[in-house]
């Protein structure tokens, strides 16, 4: 660990920080929406017609996914941190490849450098909070995670807007060479840094794994109660999944997982697949389609990126207040009837445009009626405040914390990749979707909306201030979410357990923690 002086130790810094990963994604997200209409893009790329246009946009997806599967075991091998630590040295090479691009072909490979670092740090970032932090503010720390997504989209968008006045090819070379600057500071920043207590504690590290909870919990007091009940449910769990004698993938689909490792995978589909990365991407064929077009067209499309960041401040704020299960079927629903509401404007006041428009091919249908033109506007703005509350920071939020120890990093990594594959997905096929079956697009994002509420009722147990170790209790003795009776919080009666025996004196304080350390150390 670093040197006492050095060491950051504050557990809201170590989280912001651990999701820097999210501002990175969050800065390719914006640094082609905002570009991809400019002449200067058009030209020095030779207007990519949809097809290609999908394939540029994707191939950050693609190496998303690469990225993900490698991190289960960069994960496992070096831990949570030094694999973030990778993560930023590959995006930093990306982001130079990407600033002295010379043609399409190094275009894509550049995204699929960078995408693969993204998929390292959206797979392990989320994991490293969540083992840090506590049942009272796991969800809020996570969450930050998405707040960094929607604070990239934002900046990136606006430097990118900024920079598509610079009348040569340095309108899109600024903005992609600045995308480095954040992960070389967080590169700078790991080293000081705590690894994960949990991640120490599975590799058989005691003693750093209690010296790095104490830190995190009580200023480097041991012998608080906290601390001490904390280490004991990582302790139960580690002896209880050691007697699985497994740590292949097979567990994933084992029946004590196949339950979880599935919720988890479909938490991040159903985030993807209710189309807001889709309509993040190409944000100026959207508001094409209704109508508008050049510089009204971005400054429009800008207010999207503004109530996405906003609206994530209410979801930080409630987010370990409220139901998990609650914010997933409220945000289904009401995405797919915005939707639902966008497909029937666009049906009903549109046409077809055989061709598509003169400086936008894609778009091969158009809304000219002022009134619809708004509401489909405004419909999009709703789609946008409804997703940054509820499924923006539960895509990442429940799978990170619903999977035993032993296979997170696998499991996470693979529900990562699902995200990442349907990312890769959409951001290929909405283009041509706009363009052969135009607004019925919004009618396939609506369906999936609506699969997923259904979904989230039959399977997703509810998760909120629990602890990362009894999430084994709840999900393994109910396969159903519907119905079930929540079980009373046990870690804070674990806590007030070991308080009564320290005040009691039954066991020599100054030992208590070494006696936890011990006897954990005797299961090897």
């Amino acid at each position: 660990m670093a040197s006492s002086a050095l060491r950051i130790t504050n557990l809201y810094v170590v989280c912001g920080l651990a999701t820097i990963g999210g501002l990175l994604q969050g800065f390719d997200v914006s640094s082609l929406s905002a570009i991809l209409a400019t002449p200067q893009y058009k030209s020095y790329f030779s207007s990519p017609d949809s097809v290609t246009q999908g394939g540029i946009t994707a191939a950050m997806a693609g190496g998303s996914l690469l990225g993900s599967l490698v991190a289960s075991w960069t994960g496992d091998r070096f831990g949570r941190r030094d694999s973030l630590s990778i993560a930023c040295v590959i995006f930093t090479v990306g982001s130079i490849l990407m600033s002295a691009v010379q043609n399409r072909a190094m275009l894509i490979v550049s995204r699929i450098v960078n995408g693969f670092a993204v998929g390292m740090l959206t797979s392990q970032g989320p994991i490293y909070i969540a083992e840090l932090s506590q049942p009272r503010n796991r969800g809020r720390l996570i969450c930050f995670q998405q707040w960094n997504i929607t604070w990239g989209v934002l900046i990136m968008y606006f430097v990118s807007y900024g920079a598509s006045y610079i009348k040569s090819n340095a309108s899109f070379r600024l903005p992609w060479g600045l995308q480095m600057i954040p992960a070389i500071i967080l590169f700078c920043c790991l080293p000081s840094m705590p690894r994960s207590p949990r991640w120490l504690a599975s590799q058989d590290r005691w003693e750093e794994a209690v010296s790095t909870l104490a830190i995190l919990r009580s200023g480097g007091d041991v012998e608080n109660a906290e601390v001490i009940a904390e280490m004991q449910e990582i302790r139960d769990r580690v002896q209880l999944e050691r007697q699985y004698k497994s740590t292949s993938w097979s567990e994933l689909v084992s029946s004590r997982n196949i339950v979880r490792v599935h919720v988890g995978i479909f938490a991040h589909l159903w985030a993807q697949y209710s189309g807001m990365n889709a309509l993040m991407y190409y944000i100026t064929y959207i508001f094409e389609m209704a109508g508008l077009t050049g510089t009204n067209n971005l400054t429009i499309a800008s207010i999207q990126y503004v109530i996405n960041c906003v609206m994530t401040i209410p979801a930080l704020i409630f987010v370990d207040r409220l139901p998990r299960r609650m914010l997933m079927m409220a945000g289904s629903f009401f995405l797919g009837v915005w939707l639902f509401t966008t497909a029937g404007l666009m049906a009903t006041y549109g046409h077809a445009v055989p061709g598509g428009l003169e400086h936008s091919p894609n778009v091969t249908w158009i809304v000219e009626d002022s009134a619809a033109s708004k509401a489909i506007i405004a419909c999009s703005y709703l789609f946008v405040a409804t997703y940054a509350l509820t499924w923006g920071p539960m895509g990442w939020i429940y799978p990170s914390e619903i999977i035993p120890l032993y296979i997170r990093s696998k499991a996470v990594s693979m529900a990562t990749l699902a995200n990442w594959a349907g990312n890769f997905s959409l951001t290929f096929f909405t283009p041509p979707a706009f363009e052969n079956i135009q607004w019925r697009t919004y009618i396939v994002f609506g369906t999936i909306c609506m699969v997923g509420f259904i979904h989230v009722f039959l399977f997703s147990q509810e998760t909120t201030g629990r602890s990362l170790e009894e999430m084994n209790d709840i999900f393994d003795t109910n396969t159903f979410a519907f119905g079930n009776v929540k079980e009373p919080e046990r870690f804070s009666e674990r806590v007030r357990r070991v308080e009564e025996q320290l005040d009691e004196g039954t066991g020599p304080k100054d030992n208590y923690t070494a006696s936890v350390v011990g006897s954990t150390s005797r299961m090897v």
